[in-house]
Order: structure tokens, then sequence, then C-alpha cells
């Protein structure tokens, strides 16, 4: 990861400069909640994404800085708006800005920056790249409320569950990656290549992230283990033992997922070691990273590609 944000070093710090210019506004609330969860780490891989996939089709000039600056904008309005659906208190490691600013805020701030993207998208100029962000932004919007219709259901499908993720996760890995080829002047089918690569290395992230739920340590993940299961969420590791897991087992799971809560997160912990659960998830998450590097064929060698291919491996390989 450290030669991957090596090549990369100098169009970040850029878009730094563009996320702390543009995170201004004249009402203190606002600048103090954005700053506070913009400032909060994380691995800015959706921007990143932007920028590996403009260096890729050998961009030189600086939209990609501001696009990718407009990325982060609407992961942070996405997890701003998530905390406070999911009565979360905690993201990497910090409390999280509604435990410290209160809901309304929070909400509030999340408008704040989905509205600003919306303004720096047309600063742009390109009626295909507005096109893009748009439909993403409203995809990810339906996802958060399909996973809302599925939390507490425990009779989700594989298929059901999927189709969360590719909306309310995969869909903006998608859009970052598809931008830069935009802007990189890419041919149809460089386009698709990355698009194609961002959705699949988008599902493969987020089918990490469940894994971690249940087995990650908490001073890496940066977020209570279990936390999925006390909101009722079926994942594909409780998915795969309401499956496969004996009578027991599927009870067990189901009754979680139905009460949510954290009560029998020991219980559930046994039944998905037991089952094998989280070895399918790790499966399913790397045959979606193999795709994700197979889509790159159409692109031509570079550093930017390697990274790109590295970043598969690293979706999948990570612990935090």
């Amino acid at each position: 990861m450290e030669q991957f944000y090596n090549l990369i070093e100098l169009d970040m710090t850029a878009v730094d400069a563009v996320i702390r210019r543009r995170l201004h506004s004249d009402i203190a609330l606002v600048r103090q909640v954005a700053e506070y969860i913009i400032q909060g780490g994380g691995k800015r891989l959706r921007p990143a994404l932007v920028l590996l996939a403009a260096g890729a089709l050998d961009y030189r000039g600086t939209h990609h800085h501001e696009l990718a600056a407009v990325i982060e904008f609407i992961h942070t309005a996405t997890l701003l708006h998530d905390d406070v659906v999911d009565g979360s208190d905690l993201r990497r490691g910090r409390d999280t800005a509604n435990a410290i600013f209160g809901n309304s805020a929070s909400v509030l701030v999340g408008d704040f920056l989905y509205s600003r993207a919306f303004q720096m998208m047309v600063a742009v100029d390109d009626m295909r790249v507005m096109r893009v962000l748009s439909d993403a932004t409203n995809v990810i919007a339906e996802g958060e409320v399909l996973q809302l219709m599925n939390c507490h259901d425990a009779d989700v499908d594989e298929a059901g569950y999927l189709q969360v993720i590719r909306y309310k996760t995969a869909k903006l890995f998608e859009a970052a990656a598809q931008l830069g080829a935009i802007i990189g002047g890419g041919s149809a089918a460089a386009e698709q290549g990355m698009a194609t690569y961002g959705i699949h290395l988008g599902t493969a992230f987020q089918l990490i992230d469940d894994v971690l739920d249940y087995s990650g340590a908490e001073v890496e993940t940066g977020k209570h283990l279990g936390d999925d299961l006390a909101e009722g969420k079926p994942t594909l590791p409780l998915i795969f033992v309401l499956q496969h897991g004996n009578t027991e087992q599927a009870a067990c799971v189901r009754r979680a997922i139905e009460s949510g809560g954290r009560d029998d997160f020991p219980n559930v912990l046994a039944a998905i070691r037991a089952t094998g659960a989280l070895d399918y998830a790790r499966r399913k998450a790397r045959a979606e990273a193999e795709l994700a590097a197979a889509a790159l064929s159409v692109v031509p060698a570079s550093q930017y590609k390697d990274s790109l291919l590295e970043l598969s491996l690293f979706a999948v390989a990570r612990s935090y």
C-alpha cells in the first residue's frame, strides 16, 4: 500500500487541498462537522481510484483532483447518514459525528456535502461526468433504502444481499474508476473495463468488511465487532449459516437477525466458525477481485494499471 500511495502522492496532496478549500462554509457548525469526518482518517480508496484510472489512461489535466474530491464528499455524506441510521457510535476508532454533534447536525451536514459535490461536478462542465455521478448518487440512495428494508429479515438470500452491496458500496467504486476513464479520453472498451473493475473491486471490498465484522481486531478495523449483527443486518456469513448450518445453528442466527442486539453474538460467532462461513465469504471476495483484475485487460500497461491490480489483491488480503 505504501508503494501504491507513493505513485499518487502529489495528486493526493492536491486532492486534499481541494477538499479543504471546498469544505469552506460561512456556517461554523457545517465547517466543524465536515472537517471532523473528513479528517477522521480512512484509506481514501475511492478518490485514489479516480487518480489511478485517469493516470492509467495518461490524463494530464487537473479535473481528476476535483472529481476525486467529489467522490470523497459523496462517500463522506453517506457515512454521516449511515451512522445516524445505524445508531453507530464508533468509526475508524473515533466517536462518530452523530455521537458528538447529534443526529440532526450529521444529517444536515451530509446534505451539505452532497450539494457541494454537485456544485463541483457542474464546474467540470462535462455532461457525461454529471450523468455518471448523479446516477451513482441515486443508486447509492436506493441501496441504503434496500438495506434498511432488509434489516431484521432472516429470509434475505445471497442474491438479495449482493444487490445491496452493488448498490450501496460498489456503485461509488464503479463511478470513481469510470470517471478516470472518461476524463482520460479512454476508448469505450477501456471505460467499460474500468467501470467493471470498480464494481467488482467494491463488491470484494464490502465482502471482506463483512468478514472483518466477525474476525477483525477492533484496534485495526476501528469499529466494534458484531455491529452488523447488532443492527440486524443479514450479511453473507449469516446467510451462509442459515443455508448450510444445522437446525440449531440456523435457528440461532435467525433469532439474532430478527431481534438484533449482541446477546447472541458468541453463539452466532461459533456457528459462523463451525460452518466455514468466513472462508466462503473470502472465496466470494477473491472471485470478485479476480473479475476486477480481468476487466483491466483492455487497459494499456503502466505503473497505474499495476497499482490497480495490486489494489484488487489488497481488497481481499487486508485486515482493516
